[in-house]
């Protein structure tokens, strides 16, 4: 009998002054960076090179060239899909202890020896500080297959009633078709996830990565393959957009999309599958984590030093770009003369610059598009008489992608960086009064569209209590006297509802059935033999 005993979390190494792992992680950076490798497409096992390459460049130093990735076109997405298809019958009928092994070897991959090498690919090819890449690129992808392989094995043991004249079983079959999976730049593991996920289920899978993460793509397809994964089962291409979605989507047997990206993307891609639904052999499972405007809600009886820590780490922690980051604050006016002053304090103690300086706690943003979107929210910030700038507001691109960490307060609480998706180191508070507790709630809960994540600073356990209640359905993942960010796989599932997305909860056995078909099996061993039934029989 095979069993998986269930995971421990990857410990987080700490990467002090004089440790083994970073006197490691500094020589793979230092190789890495001298490196200007090619990055092929991987369809049905092998790497493929096309006529057209872009350049994987380091956001903190954007003329610096890390390597050329090969962008597929139609011919090469065809054969992505069907290297997909040719997989599919081997792949499913493989035992699934045998899918898990692939899986449970490359989490020990991941967490030994190729973790500088998926360290430093996630720091230089995203700008990400050592310990964002290492929470992410490490522990979180060790986490996700270690985990999902458990989670599928306690999901087959869920059987129905059976009695001793019939046998009643659950078979957990993989959905029927391809399924695509469009991944985002700034969680190497969240991409290495939504692919590996499916495939653990016994489907196969196109993969299409961010452009901006196509160094840490490419060091994870190896590492996959290294793992035993099967030729066809993940096919990696890099695509632009629309030709990928609309030869996607016209698949007919496209089984499922899963996705982490815009929200705007989200519903382009629901509206064609909801527009294209009779062309398709099945319904395509929709699985999506979008955006978000993650809040902290400072009740009267909040700690300051709690307050302060869980904002600047939430709205600053790789340069908020994360769905769940610390965007907007709601704080007391009883308290707001004492944060301010600690939370001016203690960003003006942050640094900010190349990763390879592991000092910096703030590097540069994802790419040139990320840094005009950020500054023209601190410029309407500038230009307006409803808000004020009162820490940051500086920009610079002259060498790398760089935006100051900045705070702007406003007197409306509706105001544009209040309610729109930001997703940059931008943090905006509204400061209300004491005796508008309850109004102020309302605005937190109504003003944006997202509903991903949040957090309650309070010290009185009846104001979390009661701020827990009329807050329920504004995040999908809620925080006590914590930031709002750093969801841990089988601690914290994680997903959010309304704009932000499906709330499908990944991290958790509940996201795996989503990539299910579960088939019902009766038998009966001593079946009858006449259609009558006793009821029948005259008086």
């Amino acid at each position: 009998m095979y069993a998986i005993e269930r995971p421990v979390n990857e410990p987080v190494l700490s990467y002090s002054p004089r440790s083994v792992e970073r006197e490691v992680l500094k020589k793979r950076l230092e190789a890495m960076a001298g490196e200007k490798i090619e990055i092929p497409c991987v369809i049905d096992g092998q790497e493929v090179r096309t006529s057209s390459k872009k350049n994987v460049i380091m956001p903190h130093e954007h003329q610096h060239i890390l390597g050329t990735y090969h962008v597929a076109g139609g011919g090469e997405l065809k054969k992505a899909f069907d290297a997909a298809r040719k997989a599919k019958s081997e792949w499913e009928s493989l035992g699934w202890q045998d899918r898990a092994a692939i899986f449970l070897k490359a989490a020990e991959l991941f967490s030994g020896p190729w973790r500088a090498t998926l360290n430093a690919a996630t720091m230089l090819g995203q700008s990400k500080s050592v310990y964002q890449a290492e929470i992410d690129a490490a522990c979180e992808m060790a986490d996700f297959f270690r985990f999902n392989a458990y989670f599928y094995q306690e999901l087959m043991k869920q059987q129905p009633v059976s009695t001793s004249a019939v046998w009643n079983q659950l078979e957990s079959r993989p959905l029927e078709g391809v399924v695509v999976a469009i991944t985002p730049f700034n969680f190497t593991a969240i991409a290495g996830n939504l692919p590996a996920a499916p495939a653990l289920m016994g489907n196969t899978v196109v993969w299409k990565p961010s452009d901006t993460q196509m160094l840490s793509a490419h060091y994870t397809m190896k590492l996959l393959m290294e793992a035993g994964l099967p030729p066809g089962v993940i096919n990696l291409v890099s695509a632009e957009a629309p030709e990928f979605g609309s030869l996607a989507l016209s698949q007919r047997d496209l089984a499922g999309i899963h996705f982490t990206g815009s929200t705007a993307t989200f519903r382009t891609l629901w509206k064609a599958v909801g527009e294209n639904i009779g062309n398709y052999a099945t319904y395509p499972r929709l699985v999506g984590e979008t955006g978000g405007k993650g809040f902290v809600f400072v009740d009267p009886t909040a700690d300051v030093d709690v307050t302060v820590a869980a904002l600047v780490r939430g709205a600053f922690e790789y340069q908020g770009q994360k769905c769940s980051a610390a965007s907007r604050a709601y704080i007391p006016k009883s308290l707001w003369k004492q944060i301010h002053e600690r939370l001016l304090a203690e960003v003006k103690t942050i640094r900010m610059g190349d990763v390879r300086e592991l000092s910096n706690f703030v590097n540069a943003v994802i790419d040139e598009r990320a840094f005009n979107k950020i500054s023209s929210y601190i410029d309407a910030a500038k230009n307006s008489s409803d808000a004020e700038i009162i820490c940051g507001g500086g920009v610079n691109r002259e060498v790398g992608y760089f935006i100051e960490p900045t705070i702007i307060l406003t007197t409306q609480p509706n105001f544009k960086t209040m309610v729109e998706e930001i997703f940059g180191p931008v943090l905006t508070i509204y400061v209300y009064d004491d005796a508008k507790l309850e109004e102020t709630l309302t605005v937190c809960d109504q003003a944006s569209p997202y509903s991903l994540t949040g957090a309650v600073i309070a010290q009185d356990r009846r104001a979390v209590a009661s701020i827990l209640r009329r807050l329920r359905y504004t995040a999908g993942n809620f925080y006590i006297n914590d930031k709002p960010t750093g969801a841990v796989v089988g601690q914290q599932p994680f997903g959010g509802g309304r704009a932000s997305g499906t709330n499908d909860k990944a991290g958790s056995a509940l996201n795996l059935t989503r990539w299910l078909s579960p088939r019902a099996l009766k038998e009966t061993f001593n079946p009858v033999k006449d259609y009558r039934y006793p009821f029948l029989a005259r008086e």
